[in-house]
């Protein structure tokens, strides 16, 4: 059995893998250890695999339970797998802001899984960012200043029933959001947290979903989630 080397990328985030062949099962020694190097380097790529949809949501349980997302259009026959679709004719794109996925949750997913299906000759890059980096390279006042701070993470203002941009007429993706009545969950996280699997402090904020912090004014909460949105 062949173990998987893991190779850092030469920024903050990021590790490519060698020696792993997702399109078979992988055995728990091989799951735990990829776990444990996701936990380390935030995102670990898996360059030229060949994996039908059986085969991702099989390396997906591997990993962990599936959470499935209850707003994008699934692929067909396989409503485990949230289908992120950009046809040429189409302005703009799903998850083009920086986010992280299911913070709107109480218990947010161990990570997503994007497997490239049909990509571009140039551009179309997915673009990632270490929220280790972010909290570490904080100013020391500001560390301490967010200590026990929480922030609100929510979906209704994104894909709930009054949220604007699915319905806006410049979005012309907006078809592909579903089940605007699921988006009734909002749920505090720390402003810090630790990696569940690497324990590492992390900031926890994202532009996309966190829409305030506990205990600030309105306008002191907007300054300080986009001076770390900013940062980050």
């Amino acid at each position: 059995m062949s173990h998987p080397v893991f190779t850092p990328t030469d920024g903050p985030v990021g590790a490519f893998v060698t020696g792993v062949d997702l399109s078979i099962p992988l055995a728990p020694c091989i799951a735990a250890a990829i776990l444990t190097e996701l936990g380390e380097h935030g995102v670990l790529f898996f360059r030229d695999q060949e994996i039908s949809p059986e085969q991702h949501i099989a390396f997906a349980q591997s990993l962990a339970p599936i959470v499935i997302n209850r707003f994008f259009t699934p692929v067909a026959g396989h409503p485990q797998i949230a289908e992120v679709r950009k046809e040429v004719d189409l302005k703009l794109n799903i998850g083009g802001a920086w986010h992280a996925d299911h913070s709107y949750d109480q218990i947010p997913a161990t990570g997503s899984i994007l497997a490239a299906k049909a990509l571009p000759p140039t551009g179309g890059d997915t673009l990632f960012a270490s929220m280790y980096a972010a909290y570490d390279s904080l100013a020391e006042a500001t560390r301490t200043r967010l200590l026990g701070l929480r922030a609100l993470h929510s979906s209704r203002h994104v894909f709930g029933v009054d949220a604007a941009h699915p319905t806006d007429p410049e979005n012309d993706q907006g078809d592909r959001y579903h089940n605007p009545d699921a988006a009734t969950q909002n749920v505090w996280h720390p402003v810090v947290i630790r990696h569940p699997i690497r324990g590492r402090k992390a900031l926890y904020v994202n532009p996309d979903f966190t829409v305030r912090i506990d205990g600030f004014s309105e306008a002191d909460s907007a300054a300080l989630l986009e001076e770390l949105f900013t940062h980050a």
